[in-house]
């Protein structure tokens, strides 16, 4: 009876397919927030996904292909980041800000002048699992799988990279192009993750999970493991307890996500605790 109970959303396609692409959700978010948090970038997943409205609000006006006009923008967005960061005119901070925000801005004001693209932005903003498509869930396996190709082909440079970033550079590892695949890997993860998670969001997705990992070990390699295992957990749990809760979809995937952070804080004590604040530090 029990077991009845709980397999009753299963009977549902569009649960089945909310589940599937959320759990990929999560465990792509999970891989690349690993990077995200290690390099200091938490800002700039959140700085992204608003960026990104921007183009998601321009295709909607204009009938443009959701992922090609949003994609573009959030790409772009990237890069411009990068470039203008490394010239060191302003700090990073500073950078995203700027670019992320004008670009919000553009998508808010598309969003008053042209009302008819309101539904569409707001399950951009808000994320909108249960009504996606085949497409979706396609979209979100081919960037999980090319993910997973560059981090395992890049291993060692992406380690390098990553933690000694300056010397890496004398060496020989092109920094550049390490942190241009890294803005462009994360803007294609924001682009087809944002209408399963909501833009407002998604940057807890790639925070979370990899902080917890943090919290769990030392090791570059397990934290790879770890925090992919944590998203699609977390993205798991919350979609089934969202049908029962009749909750939002997304928020109960990051509260079970943050759920599990607080937990981890508390278990793994003060070791935990300074593996987290040895991040300020990388």
């Amino acid at each position: 009876m029990i077991a009845a109970g709980i397999l009753e959303p299963y009977q549902f396609e569009f649960f089945r397919n909310g589940v599937v692409v959320a759990t990929l959700a999560g465990a792509l978010c999970g891989v690349l927030g690993v990077f995200v948090v290690l390099r200091g970038m938490s800002y700039i997943g959140h700085g992204l996904s608003h960026a990104v409205f921007g183009g998601a609000a321009a295709s909607a006006v204009v009938g443009l292909n959701f992922f090609v006009g949003a994609g573009i923008w959030g790409i772009t967005s990237g890069v411009l980041i990068g470039r203008i960061a490394r010239r060191r005119i302003i700090g990073a901070d500073a950078a995203i800000g700027v670019v992320t925000t004008a670009s919000f801005a553009v998508g808010l004001a598309l969003l008053n002048r042209y009302g008819q693209a309101q539904k569409s932005i707001e399950a951009v903003l808000f994320g909108s699992v249960l009504g996606v498509r085949s497409s979706d869930i396609v979209a979100v396996a081919v960037v999980f799988v090319l993910v997973l190709l560059v981090v395992t082909m890049w291993y060692r440079t992406l380690l390098f990279a990553t933690f000694d970033p300056e010397v890496a550079d004398v060496t020989g590892v092109s920094v550049q192009k390490v942190e241009a695949a890294l803005m462009v890997m994360l803007s294609l993860t924001i682009l087809v993750t944002m209408r399963v998670i909501g833009t407002l969001l998604i940057s807890a997705m790639l925070v979370i999970p990899a902080s917890v990992a943090r919290m769990l070990t030392n090791s570059f390699a397990r934290m790879l493991w770890i925090a992919p295992a944590v998203g699609a957990v977390s993205a798991f749990v919350g979609m089934n307890l969202s049908y029962f809760l009749d909750t939002s979809s997304s928020a109960t995937i990051i509260l079970v996500s943050a759920a599990v952070f607080v937990v981890s804080y508390a278990v793994t004590g003060f070791r935990g605790r300074a593996r987290i604040g040895s991040l300020h530090h990388v």
